[in-house]
């Protein structure tokens, strides 16, 4: 069975609401990724150096299939960033002397 759409179909427009506070952003300097067979999630940290302490800024809960696509969107701005602004530079470890637990 095909799941395929007309060829004369629009896409459809969805406008996307965003409270005040959330429109502001979180800062994450660390991020770490679990999956199960159903999800993926993941964990936005900020990790402070001095005094060492993590706090969890965020966590998101989605499916195998929008982490991928999330992936290659990821991939393709990383790639489009890099044109424009040259090398994003991935230090060996992380900065101080923090290590992370998982």
């Amino acid at each position: 069975m095909e799941n395929s759409k007309p060829k004369d179909e629009k896409p459809v427009q969805i406008n996307i609401r965003c409270d005040e506070h959330v429109s502001q952003g979180i800062y994450s300097n660390f991020a770490k990724i679990s999956h199960t067979e159903d999800e993926f999630t993941i964990d936005f940290v900020y990790i402070n150096p001095d005094p060492p302490f993590g706090k969890l800024q965020s966590r998101i809960i989605t499916s195998p299939g929008h982490a991928k696509r999330f992936l290659m969107a990821l991939e393709e701005n990383i790639l489009k960033y890099e044109k424009s602004f040259g090398e994003i530079k991935v230090p060996s470890k992380p900065p101080g002397n923090i290590g992370y637990l998982q």
